[in-house]
């Protein structure tokens, strides 16, 4: 039994099979998805998704790219959905450095806030950080937000321990299956195995093999996998410990 922390089913992507995506993946041994707003209306779809299917859960957020256009009415609307039955977290919200395809400081404002509505509402938080651990860090901590999983782990030893030590909780994709991907590979064997979650991020980040390709949440399999051959345990083991781990942090039922 596997849990799939961390994936888009509503991308446009997904249109032409979304049901059948999803049937293999129950098929397949995916107990539990967690379905990833990142817009206003990708979250309105999230919850959609929720109420649909028995096993899918709803975060909802804004991701920083979409931090230009983030408003007070905006922030409203999330509020909103985040008070529905089956939104386990906010996210996935963050900064992102890299592409800068919003402001800074106005990425800063809009995780700010939404950290807020977490906080108000007592709820987990789904962090994306891309070359911005520093200021992640800081919000975080000025925050006082303690329940933490940063997505698609992609920082350095430094950021790793970092968050280690706050208590966070650290997610790993197919990326770490890249051949090219060692560094990802060492900070899976530093982290503790019941600190560590699976995610696909579908239909991004393939895994090695059928990069090119739409991932899917069938894909879980390959990051258990690889996670047990890295840490030189087996693979039943890698899927009780994170799954009874994301259970327990998302609250699902």
């Amino acid at each position: 039994m596997l849990i799939d922390t961390h994936c888009h089913l509503d991308f446009p992507e997904f249109n032409p099979d979304r049901d059948e995506v999803i049937k293999r993946a129950q098929a397949n041994g995916i107990a539990y998805i967690i379905n990833i707003g990142s817009s206003l209306s990708s979250s309105k779809n999230s919850c959609a998704l929720a109420e649909k299917y028995d096993f899918i859960y709803a975060a909802v957020g804004i991701h920083p790219h979409e931090a230009d256009g983030f408003d007070d009415a905006m922030r409203k609307e999330i509020e909103i959905l985040a008070k529905c039955g089956k939104v386990v977290a906010i996210g996935e919200i963050g900064l992102d450095y890299y592409k800068n395809y919003s402001k800074a400081e106005n990425q800063r404002q809009l995780f700010e806030s939404l950290l807020d509505l977490a906080k108000d509402n007592d709820s987990p938080v789904v962090i994306h950080s891309r070359e911005a651990a520093e200021d992640t860090l800081s919000i975080l901590k000025n925050k006082k937000i303690n329940k933490v999983v940063v997505h698609c782990f992609s920082g350095n030893e430094d950021f790793l321990k970092d968050c280690l030590d706050l208590g966070y909780f650290i997610s790993f994709t197919c990326n770490i299956t890249y051949k090219k991907a060692q560094n990802l590979r060492d900070l899976v064997k530093l982290a503790p195995l019941e600190r560590i979650f699976l995610e696909t991020d579908a239909p991004y980040l393939s895994p090695e093999g059928l990069r090119g390709r739409r991932n899917e949440l069938i894909n879980v399999k390959f990051v258990a996998e690889e996670i047990s051959r890295i840490k030189g345990i087996s693979f039943d083991e890698v899927a009780r410990v994170t799954t009874e781990a994301a259970k327990n942090f998302f609250n699902l039922r």
